[in-house]
C-alpha cells in the first residue's frame, strides 16, 4: 500500500465568529469562512480547483462556482462519515493534489444549528443512511437524539471499568478551562467539577454539561500539495499520517461486540505508522469531543492508555495545557462551538504555527487530530510543522 504521508499540507485556515443566532444561512457562514482560508494561503477565489463540501450539510459544489466563479474546478467530493467527515475529507483531498487532479482543495463547514431548526444535530443523525436500522428498530423505543445513542456506550464503559461521571467532568471542566483562553468561544463562563455534577442529566450517566454546543458558524481550510505548499502565504502544515476506521456493526451501536470501542482503534495504528511516530512525540491533541466520554474512549483507542485506563488517564491535570497531553486547546464543541470538527484542526495548524495566542502549546512541532462519526466511525490525523 502506498503512503500519503507528507503530500498534501494545510495552507489556509478560516472561522467566522461563533455564536448561537448569527442570523445568517449556513452557506454564507462557508463563503465567508473559504475567503477567510482562500486568503490566509495567499491565494485568490480562482486558484480554487478541488471543493470536498460537508456531505450532509445544504451547500453543494456549485454553490461554490456560483459564488466564486471558480473558472476551473475539477474535482468534488463528499465524505459522509458525521464527525469523520472533515478528516476522511482531507484524506481524500491529498489523494486529489499527490496525483495532479487538483492544486487547492478547500474544505468548507458552515452551521446554523443553534438559530436554524434544519442544522440541529439530531435532525441530521436521522438522516444519515447508517441510521435506518436506529431508525427501524430502536427509534420507537425513544433512541432519537446522539445523547441516547451514545449514553449506552459510556454506561458500558462504567460498569465493566469503574469509570465515574466525575472522570467524564475533568474532561468537561479542563476543555471549558481551555475555552476561557479563546475569543471566539461561545460558552466564557466558567465551570467547575460540581458545577458538571450538579447540572441535570439528559440521558443517564451523560450530564448537560457533558454534551457538546449547538451552534451557528463556519470555518473552512485549504490542502495543497506539498511542492506547491512551499512558496504559499503560510507555514505549511504536513499531514505525515491519516485514516479512517469503521467500528464492527457501524450501523447500530447497541449490537456490536464491543461497545466500548470505536472506529477510532482502526485508524489509529494506520496513522501512527504512516506518520512514523511515537505517542510521546505528540505535543498536543484536539479530540473530537460530541460528548466527554467520546474523548476518554478515544484516547483508549488513540494507544495513549490502555483500554478501561481512560478515566484515570484525564485525571491529575494530564490533558490540561501543561500537562502531558493538552487537549481541546481552543475549548472544543463542549465550550468553543459544533463545526463538524473542523474547528479542531483549524486549531491545531494554529497551535503548530505557533499562532494560538494565550492557549499555545510552547514548541508544539507534532500534533493529532481526531474526528468522531456518528454511529462510531473514527478518523485521525497526525500533522507536523
Amino acid at each position: 500500500m502506498g503512503t500519503l504521508s507528507g503530500n498534501g499540507a494545510i495552507t489556509g485556515i478560516g472561522e467566522t465568529e461563533y455564536s448561537r443566532n448569527s442570523g445568517r444561512s449556513s452557506t454564507a457562514l462557508q463563503m465567508e469562512a473559504s475567503l477567510k482560508a482562500i486568503s490566509d494561503a495567499g491565494l485568490s477565489p480562482k486558484d480554487i480547483d478541488g471543493v470536498i463540501p460537508y456531505a450532509t450539510g445544504d451547500t453543494v459544489a456549485e454553490d461554490f462556482i456560483t459564488n466564486f466563479g471558480l473558472p476551473d474546478l475539477r474535482f468534488s467530493a463528499t465524505t459522509p462519515l458525521g464527525g469523520a467527515s472533515v478528516l476522511a475529507s482531507v484524506q481524500a483531498a491529498i489523494c486529489a493534489v499527490d496525483c495532479g487532479v487538483a492544486n487547492h482543495v478547500l474544505i468548507p463547514i458552515g452551521r446554523n444549528g443553534a438559530s436554524g431548526v434544519g442544522g440541529r444535530i439530531g435532525n441530521r443523525v436521522q438522516h444519515l443512511p447508517q441510521f435506518r436500522v436506529v431508525g427501524e428498530f430502536e427509534m420507537p423505543l425513544g433512541q432519537i437524539a446522539p445523547a441516547q445513542l451514545y449514553a449506552h456506550m459510556a454506561r458500558r464503559h462504567m460498569e465493566i471499568y469503574g469509570t465515574t461521571s466525575e472522570q467524564l467532568g475533568e474532561i468537561a471542566v479542563t476543555i471549558r478551562q481551555h475555552a476561557l483562553l479563546n475569543d471566539n468561544a461561545i460558552m466564557t463562563k466558567p465551570m467547575t467539577l460540581d458545577d458538571h455534577q450538579n447540572s441535570r442529566i439528559i440521558s443517564d450517566p451523560l450530564r448537560l454539561n457533558d454534551c457538546c454546543l449547538e451552534s451557528d458558524g463556519g470555518a473552512a481550510i485549504i490542502v495543497s500539495s506539498a511542492e506547491r505548499s512551499k512558496d504559499m502565504a503560510q507555514t505549511p502544515i504536513y499531514v505525515m499520517g491519516i485514516a479512517e476506521g469503521h467500528p464492527d456493526s457501524p450501523s447500530t451501536i447497541t449490537q456490536r461486540p464491543d461497545m466500548t470501542t470505536l472506529g477510532t482503534a482502526k485508524a489509529a495504528p494506520v496513522a501512527f505508522e504512516m506518520a512514523g511516530v511515537k505517542h510521546s512525540e505528540i505535543d498536543v491533541a484536539e479530540i473530537y469531543d460530541c460528548f466527554s466520554y467520546i474523548v476518554l474512549c478515544q484516547l483508549e483507542d488513540l494507544g495513549f492508555c490502555k483500554k478501561g485506563e481512560g478515566g484515570a488517564f484525564v485525571q491529575d491535570g494530564r490533558i490540561r495545557l501543561g500537562g502531558e497531553l493538552p487537549v481541546n486547546t481552543h475549548g472544543g464543541l463542549l465550550s468553543q462551538a459544533h463545526m463538524i470538527g473542523l474547528n479542531h484542526v483549524v486549531e491545531l495548524v494554529k497551535q503548530l504555527r505557533g499562532q494560538a495566542g494565550r492557549a499555545q502549546v510552547q514548541d508544539a512541532e507534532i500534533g493529532l487530530v481526531t474526528g468522531y462519526g456518528d454511529m462510531g466511525d473514527g478518523a485521525v490525523a497526525i500533522l507536523r510543522r
